[in-house]
């Protein structure tokens, strides 16, 4: 295995941080092609959430220099990043990637969002070439395993989520929701959750405002709310009790005075921001007003970990089965290391087989279609049982530390030169005998 995985998340790294190494969207493809056209990468994907900022690449010779491209794509100098990365490489990048989908590694433990987000960024990946071999692989087992931890535990069954945790804090606040009206900036899926949790606990009446004003439309028909034209946000925003904002902007769209703005409009009646965008959407200073209750999504994380604790067990389980699908994994990969000597010798027999038939079978006179037949088994059983022990050998070998050692003893007794790469077609034939 080659893969080398790097990365910052809410557990290693400031909100500041994060800010700085958000990729948008619209970024992300290009990003993609940057990271591929990088010394030492035959593979690289990014994936960029609120929470976490990381590159999983495979590697031509194991060694990558991503911290490099991090400090050269972000403009940002080793004091600044460094102390705030973690790096995994081989069975620990797997491991890691497969806990990230799993949701074991997330803000809220069990949340549903993470799994849908590595899958965008792995089809953005895709499209434009830069997962193809090896990466597609690993993020298909990572799906594969993510599915498995959400069917056979529990992890995921709990109502806990940033959603749920920024209701009660609302709730603190204005003692009750009911009557309370949502204002939703941005049409993303955390801000559509949020506000589905909100209306559920006795909101009375929605906005909608998204720099797409088709996409605030179709959000606000699903809550029977209105739509807000973007450039009309300052003038309708102080109608709403609580703000849920989640845009891809790069610098806040809410300040200080538009704080004061709002409170002198509702006569101080207190507002209530939930800003989940990284970077923020919401200044620091607006939450120094009296009456402007503003939470980030680190704010968040603050409060959803004193529920956690009845996941821990449900955890410990999903941990388990992680480990066991790396060991398999891995294993997995090893063996498809000796496909193209297997394929090669079995090419190889099959070749003398053929040359010794044409060469008896002027001698051997007119055979019947039995006889062709007979002939047929005959030859092909005498292969397959020379066979047999060189691959039973390097299967066994694959998943040992000796499997270099074999493969290039196997090729040298059976004079195997190096030829084209199989097909995946014959990879998974080969694959399916095991």
């Amino acid at each position: 295995m080659r893969f080398q995985l790097i990365g910052v998340n809410h557990k290693s790294a400031p909100l500041e941080l994060r800010e700085r190494l958000a990729i948008p969207e619209s970024r992300m493809p290009d990003t993609c092609r940057d990271l591929n056209a990088y010394p030492g990468i035959e593979e690289g994907m990014v994936i960029s959430t609120c929470n976490r900022v990381e590159i999983v690449a495979h590697t031509t010779n194991g060694h990558a220099d991503l911290r490099g491209f991090l400090h050269d794509h972000f403009h940002l100098t080793a004091d600044e990043l460094d102390a705030h990365l973690y790096e995994f490489r081989e069975k620990d990048a797997v491991r890691h990637l497969f806990r990230v989908a799993s949701s074991l590694d997330s803000m809220v433990v069990g949340e549903a969002q993470i799994l849908g987000q590595v899958k965008e960024a792995y089809a953005t990946a895709r499209a434009i070439g830069a997962v193809r071999g090896q990466l597609d692989q690993l993020f298909s087992r990572a799906f594969a395993v993510a599915k498995r931890v959400r069917t056979e535990t529990a992890v995921g069954s709990s109502s806990v989520s940033i959603a749920s945790v920024a209701v009660e804090l609302a709730k603190k606040i204005f003692g009750t929701l009911e009557g309370k009206t949502v204002f939703i900036i941005g049409a993303g899926k955390m801000s559509e959750l949020a506000a589905r949790h909100l209306m559920a606990h006795g909101c009375a009446s929605i906005f909608v405002a998204n720099r797409t004003y088709d996409r605030a439309i179709g959000l606000a028909q699903r809550f029977n709310g209105q739509a807000i034209k973007f450039e009309d946000l300052y003038n309708t925003c102080d109608r709403a009790d609580i703000v849920i904002t989640s845009t891809g902007s790069p610098h806040a769209i809410f300040r200080r005075e538009h704080g004061e703005q709002f409170l002198a409009r509702r006569k101080n009646r207190p507002m209530f921001f939930i800003d989940i965008a990284v970077p923020r959407d919401v200044s620091p200073e607006m939450g120094k007003l009296d009456g402007i209750f503003t939470y980030d999504i680190d704010d968040l994380q603050q409060a959803v970990s004193s529920h956690v604790a009845d996941r821990r067990k449900e955890a410990e389980l999903a941990e388990a089965i992680i480990t066991s699908e790396v060991e398999r994994f891995e294993a997995r990969l090893h063996t498809l290391d000796v496909v193209p000597t297997i394929v090669s010798l079995q090419d190889h027999l099959e070749t003398i087989r053929q040359a010794e038939i044409d060469r008896v079978r002027g001698r051997m006179g007119h055979l019947t279609p039995e006889q062709e037949m007979a002939v047929e088994a005959l030859t092909r059983g005498i292969i397959n049982k020379v066979m047999h022990t060189p691959i039973t050998t390097l299967k066994t070998a694959a998943r040992e530390s000796e499997a270099t050692t074999v493969v290039d003893v196997v090729r040298r007794l059976f004079n195997l030169h190096d030829k084209e790469a199989p097909s995946q077609d014959k990879k998974n034939e080969v694959e399916t005998r095991q």
